[in-house]
Parts: structure tokens; C-alpha cells; sequence
């Protein structure tokens, strides 16, 4: 069942559609630009191309069940 959920929340995420659970939070994605970086082992400049990164903002419900 929970698999079934997961499935559920990367399949609206490709899609790029906000998913939201009531009372629990949601997930939606953000975008990166892209920019330039650095390799940490030759300190060689690379491209960091755009990508998508999956974010979670806690609802309101479970925000208040932990912070009473």
C-alpha cells in the first residue's frame, strides 16, 4: 500500500503536477538554473546543467501536531 502511494507521488511529480496529502503536507518540484561549478578533486570548472529537485512543505495539520 505504501509503495502504491510513493508510486503515486513520483508518478504526479514527472508530471509536474503539486502533490498533496491533507493534513500530512505536499511535494512539488523546483527548478535549478544552471550554473558553473567546480570539481573538488582537480579544481576543474564544470557546467552544472538545470534540474528538476523535489521539495516537501509540511502541512498545516502535522505542523501543529508537532509543535503543540
Amino acid at each position: 500500500m505504501l509503495q502504491t502511494v510513493l508510486d503515486s507521488i513520483v508518478e504526479g511529480l514527472n508530471s509536474g503536477e503539486m502533490v498533496e496529502l491533507r493534513g500530512f503536507g505536499s511535494f512539488l518540484l523546483r527548478q535549478s538554473r544552471p550554473r558553473q561549478g567546480r570539481n573538488p578533486k582537480t579544481g576543474e570548472k564544470v557546467q552544472v546543467p538545470a534540474k528538476r529537485i523535489p521539495y516537501f512543505k509540511l502541512g498545516k495539520g502535522l505542523k501543529e501536531l508537532i509543535n503543540p
